[in-house]
């Protein structure tokens, strides 16, 4: 009997563990974490709005660590005139980590209306970015919500917008080169302000005026995510979930293709100026 009361213990605490991860719940999933209730949830945990007036902006930070896994994340953007405003949805390692730490971002930089809208990526490996590629979407992100997405496992991160995916970078272990892979990250997203590089490179500055800007999400999901507890991570080599091991095949390596070919607008692999000595050795491999 008391093994059995031991098994359906367990099962209940699998249960609420599989739950919290992907509840799409933000109350559950999310700590408001600065912006003096500028980060509102609404619906019953199922959206959350992020608001920036003069005075500040506002951000957010899961309740759970990750070791791995693959983060969705649908965002709809600050509608009109919204230049000047940056809206993130990253994974960074803790920030006691300082200048160590790891991280993986999506900003969307604000536009003017009519203007394309710019989706800034970087990663950061102990701490170092200056990684960054920028894309155009191919898309009116204030309209409606789009899927932002993060894949990142032992071999690869991938970048995805709407399941297609436009940046790809590698764990080159050959090369010796840093990889984020031994410390875990919670999942952030924030709206402020970057008018001084945001947009045409802060040529055109935030229109108060317009305040409150807002964007939305919703549907946050971490499926079979590897939740970091106790100084572990909550996957196993005898049951590693499908995005593990999970590389690009033919059909999304061609999307990539097109993406590259139409929608980059910066890839600091291929800036020749910023780097006289040779570019980062990553870009060989990336």
């Amino acid at each position: 009997m008391a093994s059995l009361t031991q098994c359906l213990f367990f099962l209940v605490l699998c249960s609420l563990h599989y739950s919290l991860v992907n509840s799409n719940n933000f109350n559950q999933d999310f700590d408001v974490t600065w912006g003096n209730g500028r980060a509102k949830v609404l619906n019953n945990g199922e959206l959350l709005t992020l608001s920036i007036d003069e005075a500040s902006g506002c951000g957010v930070q899961s309740k759970k660590e990750f070791l791995f896994g693959r983060f969705d994340m649908q965002l709809k953007l600050v509608p009109g005139n919204s230049a000047g405003t940056v809206t993130t949805y990253y994974l960074s390692s803790s920030r006691d980590r300082g200048s160590t730490s790891d991280g993986l971002r999506f900003e969307l930089l604000g536009n003017l209306i009519g203007d394309p809208y710019i989706v800034h990526t970087n990663v950061y490996t102990q701490g170092k970015g200056d990684k960054e590629q920028q894309f155009y979407l191919w898309f009116d992100p204030t309209q409606d919500f789009h899927t932002y997405s993060i894949l990142w496992n032992p071999q690869i991160i991938i970048f995805y917008v709407d399941g297609t995916p436009i940046r790809v970078f590698k764990n080159m272990k050959s090369s010796g080169l840093p990889y984020p892979n031994n410390q875990p990250m919670r999942v952030y997203a924030s709206l402020w302000n970057a008018d001084d590089w945001a947009t045409r490179g802060g040529l055109v500055k935030t229109d108060w005026s317009k305040a409150p800007f807002i964007a939305s999400l919703r549907n946050f999901k971490a499926n079979d995510a590897c939740v970091w507890e106790f100084g572990k991570s909550s996957c196993t080599n005898s049951a590693m979930p499908k995005w593990f091991s999970q590389q690009l095949d033919s059909t999304s390596q061609a999307r990539l293709q097109w993406v590259q070919k139409n929608y980059v607008v910066y890839n600091y692999c291929n800036d020749i100026k910023r780097f006289p000595q040779g570019l980062p050795l990553e870009c060989t491999f990336n």
